[in-house]
């Protein structure tokens, strides 16, 4: 699709609407100091009144984009009086409790979405992504609904954001970043995500475009926030895949707090519905604290903690998979000898503290230290048989292989391992003004790396060993022709390197609001700074610096309609982490350069009403022209980089996305992506890059029963066009640009609440400690899809061909699970 054209359709898009509401609302439930429901309290704004229902809840609309005054009456308590401000059609929640003795007066300080519309962030509510079902459920099985975010292994956590890969996203927890395992070569292997859905409290993400506070990434931005307890409770879940448990704790004189989370996760149900059986025994085990200490007013501390331990072991015995066309109908049989042990341990611990040195400055402190210990060590033999199908319908031997073509064998062995010791130390500075805000921050990071990689492959057809394709070796012409040169393996990667890089980032930006006319205008503008240096035992690289200037422009016109304009943009760098210094035959390369990015971002955010319910479409159109590229293969999940800066690239494209109550009460979401994504390694030419998904479009939908409310139904549908990733990842991309069939996957899940206790409803007996009690049924892959996430590739030693043979991800799996509060 040509640009400009892309360009206009943009423009007619985001005009082609309108609104006329200006109003807010306001909804909560008011208690008393007794934590019980109070019914009947007037709640009046302006000469509008509502009262308060048997539950204690209450809904009020009140005028936008004006302070305004609510009173909360009731003829056995004092009156409340609160102020708050709200946009047009926002909507806040406002929980009270009235008092006795005194009168209450105060103002609510809003920290709303429309800030987080300003600075071009998505924001997703914590309490769905607990329920939307998928193989591998939490705030990435979530992400990979929006538009512009794409993943093909339902398997893995892992996600890339417009043509970008899966190590071109930050993630944070608490301010903190967060690293995933480094050796991971399949989904199958990850286990568990950093992120424990039963302690977060708000989740925000950025695919482009982010200001200059983020950190050093091409792509995205994963910013999560763990919540405070106020008081003690407790989550369990348990399913056929595993399980969870959560305790929330706060201290008498509220000073203390902590959230803690076990979790354990069993994928053998997943795994073993593939076509290869298998001995499969993972165990996937965390434990994961949040603990918070308010000193004083101005001086807080937290400690987040984490430990994990993966146990990957995996015997496959037997696969048969069919391919070809109908009229040439073919199957591969393999059988297997061997096994894979994988183990992947991980600690982390941070430290956080924030005093604030007066009402419009504050400082903030963060120390973390991530260290993982990951061996990856297999010997797989397999033996396998290509051949042709009978497909004479009414013969006696239908379906069976009518004739062999192709016999070989392939033997894999790897001894991995690796040992990664991050340190992290950083402050910040956060200035607040009347209508702007300074913010600063300077960090050192250094990373210890030991890592021992040693594996190859034979690949023998027809018992004749087939060498590489190394020009210096004799030529093989087995069977016509002795071979009388050396026997080496297909493929060998042999190396042992003990590395550090020292870094040194820092940024500033400031944040200003004002009016152009009757536009109100949102400016942001920083700039980033990064230095490192990789050292080793035989090595010393240069040092190097990138600066990277960010800049973001919102306006909001006086309209009728409810519309934010957004321009941002900037020069964006990512330095090398050690997987991007390391080259596909092992070798440490430390005078790679940071990959560059000028990014451009141009965005609209509508919200309307249909049926007096809240819709928002949001509409993005972004380039990215990319130098210093580093290019890579990407093989299920393993990514392989040639470590070196030869290419350059490009990304384009627009998203979608439709949210809102399309059915009272829940928030769902349409997504739409189109992504074109090219490089140009060496002046070759350009190709599709690995990640170069063009159509992506996702569905998230809530939906209840009216006449049974407690039943509820997720769905969650996505579908990718095929990845240029099913060549061998050996091959010349420049030769072989094959692309795997388009991803189609739906999962629905189904959910009846047992128990519900509200304030003024408790139930006696051990029932009345149970909040929320919900049984759950999960189909996973509804329409039993067969989406393909690499090929392999057989060799048939007559016809000199090579086939690709699809490895099929999961099939239809049925869940059960238990949520249960306390």
């Amino acid at each position: 699709m040509n640009f400009k054209k892309i360009i206009f359709v943009f423009i007619l898009f985001c005009i082609g609407f309108s609104s006329f509401a200006q109003f807010a609302r306001v909804k909560g439930i008011i208690l008393n100091k007794d934590n019980k429901a109070v019914a009947n309290v007037n709640i009046t704004c302006l000469g509008v009144t509502t009262q308060t229902n048997g539950n204690g809840a209450y809904v009020l609309k009140i005028p936008a984009n004006q302070k305004t005054s609510i009173f909360f009456t009731h003829v056995s308590f004092k009156k409340a009086t609160i102020l708050i401000e709200l946009k047009s059609d926002e909507e806040y929640e406002l929980n009270l409790v009235l008092n006795d003795k005194q009168e209450q007066i105060g103002e609510v300080i809003v920290t709303s979405n429309n800030k987080k519309q300003v600075i071009g962030i998505t924001n997703i509510d914590s309490n769905m992504i607990q329920k939307i079902p998928g193989a591998n459920a939490g705030v990435e099985n979530v992400l990979k609904t929006l538009p512009g975010v794409n993943s093909n292994n339902e398997l893995s956590t892992q996600y890339s954001v417009r043509g970008g890969n899966y190590d071109e996203n930050l993630v944070y927890v608490n301010e903190i970043e967060i690293y995933r395992p480094f050796l991971i070569r399949s989904g199958q292997q990850e286990g568990l995500s950093f992120t424990n859905t039963d302690l977060v409290q708000n989740i925000d993400f950025s695919a482009g475009g982010f200001q200059a506070k983020y950190g050093d990434k091409l792509s995205s931005v994963l910013d999560i926030t763990y919540r405070k307890p106020v008081k003690f409770g407790a989550t369990l879940e348990t399913s056929l895949l595993g399980g969870s448990f959560s305790v929330d704790a706060v201290s008498k004189n509220k000073k203390w707090s902590a959230i803690t989370g076990v979790r354990y996760r069993n994928n053998s149900l997943l795994v073993k519905s593939q076509e290869t059986e298998t001995n499969y025994t993972p165990v996937f085990v965390d434990v994961q604290t949040n603990v918070n200490f308010r000193a004083s007013e101005k001086w807080q501390w937290s400690f987040l903690g984490n430990i994990s331990q993966n146990k990957y072991q995996y015997q496959p015995l037997i696969r048969k998979t069919n391919f070809g066309t109908l009229d040439q109908p073919m199957v591969l049989s393999v059988y297997y000898e061997g096994q894979e042990k994988d183990k992947y341990d991980t600690y982390f611990g941070a430290i956080k503290t924030t005093y604030k040195v007066s009402e419009s400055f504050s400082l903030k402190y963060i120390g973390s230290v991530f260290h993982t210990l990951e061996q990856e060590y297999f010997d797989i033999l397999a033996q396998y048989r290509l051949g042709d199908v009978d497909a004479t319908i009414g013969s006696e031997t239908y379906g069976d292989v009518a004739y062999t073509t192709g016999i070989g064998s392939q033997l894999n062995h790897a001894r991995n391992d690796l040992d990664a010791l991050i340190v992290n130390a950083e402050i910040k500075g956060f200035h607040d003004w009347n209508k702007s805000q300074l913010e600063w921050g300077a960090k050192y990071t250094r990373e210890s790396i030991r890592d021992r990689i040693s594996e190859w492959e034979i690949i023998d057809s027809a018992g004749f060993s087939i060498h590489p394709p190394i020009i210096d070796l004799p030529k093989n012409d087995q069977p016509y022709t002795t071979y009388s040169g050396p026997l080496v393996p297909y493929q060998n990667v042999s190396a042992t390197n003990f590395n550090t890089i020292n870094r040194f980032s820092g940024y500033g930006q400031w944040n200003a609001k004002g009016f152009l006319g009757s536009t109100e205008v949102w400016f942001n503008t920083g700039i980033r700074m990064h230095s490192w240096e990789v050292s080793g035992a035989d090595i010393k690289g240069e040092s190097h610096y990138v600066f990277s200037p960010r800049m973001q422009i919102t306006l909001k016109p006086k309209w009728e309609e409810d519309m934010f304009f957004r321009i941002s943009g900037g020069l964006y760098h990512q330095p090398p982490f050690y997987r991007e210094l390391r080259s596909a035959d092992g070798v440490v390369n430390p005078n790679v350069r940071a990959q560059q990015s000028i990014h451009f971002v141009l965005s609209n955010d509508y919200s309307f009403k249909i049926n007096n319910r809240p819709f928002k479409l949001v509409s993005e159109l972004y380039y990215k022209s990319l130098t210093d590229v580093n290019t890579y293969t990407i093989d299920n999940v393993r990514i392989r980089y040639a470590a070196s800066n030869i290419a350059k690239a490009y990304a384009q494209g627009i998203d979608f996305r439709l949210n809102g109550e399309f059915v009272p009460g829940t928030e769902s979401w349409f997504s739409f992506g189109y992504l074109k994504t090219e490089e140009n390694s060496d002046n070759k030419g350009y190709i599709a890059r690995p990640t170069d998904q063009r159509l992506k479009f996702g569905i998230l939908f809530q939906d209840y029963m009216p006449s049974i409310p407690s039943v509820k139904l997720y769905l969650n549908l996505v579908y990718n066009t095929g990845l240029p990733g099913g060549s061998p990842s050996y091959a010349n991309p420049y030769l072989y640009q094959n692309r795997l069939n388009d991803y189609r996957r739906v999962d629905v899940g189904f959910s009846k609440i047992l128990i519900e206790n509200t304030p003024d409803k408790v139930k006696s007996g051990w029932m009345g400690n149970i909040k929320e009690l919900a049984v759950g049924l999960e189909i996973f892959n509804l329409f039993n899809n067969q989406n393909a996430i690499t090929n392999t590739w057989v060799r048939d030693v007559y016809s000199k061909k090579e086939y690709a043979i699809p490895n099929y991800m999961t099939t239809r799996v049925f869940n059960v699970k238990l949520n249960a509060r306390f």
